[in-house]
């Protein structure tokens, strides 16, 4: 099965037989200030360190080393909003100066290393400058997702305790300007920890009022900091199990859960992923159609890129609506951009809009090499629709937060490996991925089965939870010995190509048959009128479980909505068989979705169920539940 050119397979079997040696060499392409003592100790953590007694800064790394190397005038970011109406390249040697100034600023704020710094912070180059100011001087940056619901913002602050936040007076959506200094002073409000201090950009959409004493205009003292930007803001030595930053992953109820990340592992680990999976070489411009509130940003518009010497997008738009479904083909084209990542969800709204890709036709894309999509499942058909269009590999692959990079994909530095539609290809060096049953026992081949990884994990993954390792513990190790359970369900083929089908929970039992709603979810996406869709299980006094699909159509379908609900019906018993009992599809204008473009199943479901159910934090529209709510009304008979 393997592709002629590819060496993954050889990559692969030389990590198995040593991976020390593996990740040793692999380490080489870091600059260390002091070099590890080992490269992994069993022995450290939750289940062991990796490049012990290393010293290192991630900020060098991805930023004063380039500088020095001769690429100062290269662009290191480039800024495109067309929210704001603007467009900016900053240089290395530009990034630099602004980081340098920063890190003197958090300095003067009171900002020291082992420090947290809170970033509440839209897409602009200062939510960039502030996580590589934060790295600099060995203070722990968390991210929380600009806009937030307070209650939310609050427990992270809790949780991390931050000496200093950095946020900014608004955000901007289309449509309307987001407030970002009122949530910040609620949340504050009813934080128990109060940060010593607030430092808020002043963005020329909407001011934010400061409160005396405590929040600094982050302009202002810029501008007066500048003048004294010395060699003093020369990065901190860190060890490289110190933590680089921590981020509060999404969803959780009662004490939140802080993903950390450390210097070393993470920056070999990154700066692996971009030469060999992904393909592309130092100068090249990428771009991860993300936000920096997320673990994509964190990792592939931050860290990867600007460590491998890659020029970032840092985009301030939407997929559609910024003007048109054409947006991400304008960026790609202006910016000559070689590889984007994004996730499915993006495509499909994209498809939805411009079903044919005529806004394509418009823009130049002789640079795009390569699509990557991750984040949720890419099925099928959006990655046929996509391949069709833009005539580059459609690469589908899957990670997590607490991985901060691939588990499985398709390595294009190694030799783009044959597509397998609805697989995210094979696992990256690093990771022995199995699929077991309830016992931990490997069930064979094409058979479904919870997904987990033998530990110990690769670099770049969590080394813990913030402050928690006994918790860190009970959730990823204990359920499956010698394993970390990703809680993700699939399995793999007989050529080792894994295949997620969903999170564990998204396994439905219909009458004693274990069914996957990703399955069915695929063979609903391929009816030619439909654009995206969601199945979930809602409760049935007889089955247990049944299936009921939620479907969005395309743009232009004029057939009545009940015929193709009839017709997707149809479908599934067709594709998948009586067993499924599905009799339900619901047609409605609109998915509910958190910000990153995740399905908001669960809460479908408890809407479904007719259980409680509170607004998630990180909801791109509230006004969708409604919608959802009143779609179901009527719908729903017990089977």
């Amino acid at each position: 099965m393997e592709a002629r050119s590819s060496r993954y397979h050889e990559v692969y079997a030389r990590w198995q037989r040593d991976p020390i040696g593996f990740w040793g060499e692999a380490a080489a392409d870091i600059a260390w200030f002091e070099q590890p003592k080992a490269v992994f100790d069993p022995k450290a953590g939750v289940y062991g360190r990796w490049f012990v007694g290393g010293v290192c800064n991630t900020c060098f790394n991805a930023v004063d080393r380039h500088v020095d190397a001769g690429r100062g005038e290269q662009a290191a970011i480039i800024y495109d909003s067309p929210l704001a109406g603007q467009k900016r390249a900053i240089t290395y040697h530009r990034l630099l100066t602004e980081t340098q100034v920063l890190a003197g600023m958090l300095r003067d704020l009171g900002v020291q290393q082992g420090d947290r710094v809170i970033l509440y912070m839209p897409m602009v180059p200062e939510a960039v400058i502030g996580m590589l100011a934060c790295a600099r001087i060995g203070a722990v940056h968390s991210v929380v997702f600009g806009g937030f619901a307070a209650r939310e913002l609050a427990t992270r602050i809790d949780d991390a305790k931050p000496k200093l936040i950095l946020s900014a007076s608004c955000g901007l959506e289309p449509g309307r300007i987001v407030a970002y200094k009122p949530l910040l002073d609620e949340a504050i409000a009813l934080a128990r920890h109060k940060p010593a201090a607030c430092l808020v950009l002043q963005r020329p959409q909407r001011a934010a009022t400061l409160v005396e004493g405590r929040d600094h205009d982050w302009g202002k003292m810029r501008d007066h900091a500048l003048v004294h930007a010395r060699s003093a803001y020369d990065c901190v030595p860190l060890a490289a199990t110190d933590p680089l930053y921590i981020l509060y992953t999404s969803g959780t109820t009662g004490r939140p859960k802080g993903v950390v990340r450390d210097n070393g592992g993470h920056m070999v680990a990154l700066q692996w992923s971009m030469k060999y999976l992904y393909g592309v070489e130092p100068g090249e411009v990428y771009w991860a159609a993300s936000d920096v509130g997320w673990v994509v940003g964190h990792s592939y518009i931050v860290y990867a890129p600007l460590l491998h010497g890659c020029t970032t997008i840092l985009y301030e738009g939407k997929p559609v609506g910024t003007p048109d479904a054409g947006a991400f083909w304008r960026v790609i084209a202006e910016h000559s951009c070689a590889a984007m990542f994004t996730a499915p969800t993006a495509f499909r709204a994209v498809k939805k809009e411009d079903p044919n890709g005529k806004l394509l036709a418009q823009y130049d894309l002789q640079k795009f090499r390569t699509l990557f999509l991750a984040g949720e499942r890419a099925d099928p058909d959006t990655v046929a629709w996509a391949e069709n269009l833009l005539k580059v590999p459609v690469l589908d692959h899957w990670w997590q937060t607490e991985t901060g990079w691939c588990i499985a994909g398709n390595p294009v530095g190694l030799g783009t490996l044959p597509v397998k539609y609805g697989s995210a290809t094979v696992p990256m060096p690093g990771y022995d991925v199995r699929v077991v049953d309830e016992a931990c026992n490997e069930v064979a081949p094409g058979k479904m089965g919870s997904i987990v990884v033998k530990l110990p994990l690769p670099p770049g993954c969590l080394p813990t939870l913030w402050q928690a390792d006994e918790r860190c513990r009970e959730s990823y190790l204990a359920e499956f010995p010698g394993y970390y359970k990703t809680a993700d369900a699939g399995f793999k083929d007989a050529d080792g190509y894994v295949s997620v089908m969903g999170r564990t929970d998204d396994i439905i039992n219909v009458a004693g048959h274990r069914l996957s709603t990703g399955g069915m979810e695929e063979v609903l996406a391929a009816h030619p009128d439909v654009a995206e869709c969601a199945v979930l299980g809602i409760k049935d006094e007889l089955k247990g479980e049944v299936p009921c699909g939620f479907i969005v159509l395309k743009s232009g379908v004029n057939r009545p909505s009940a015929e193709i609900e009839k017709e997707c019906v149809a479908l599934i018993r067709d594709k998948i068989g009586p067993v499924a009992s599905f009799r339900l599809a619901i047609a409605v204008a609109r998915l509910p979705k958190t910000r990153s473009g995740k399905i908001l199943r669960g809460t479908i479901k408890k809407i479904a169920d007719a259980e409680p159910w509170t607004m998630p934090a990180t909801i791109d529209d509230p006004a969708i539940l409604e919608e959802i709510g009143t779609a179901l009304k009527g719908k729903l008979v017990k089977t």
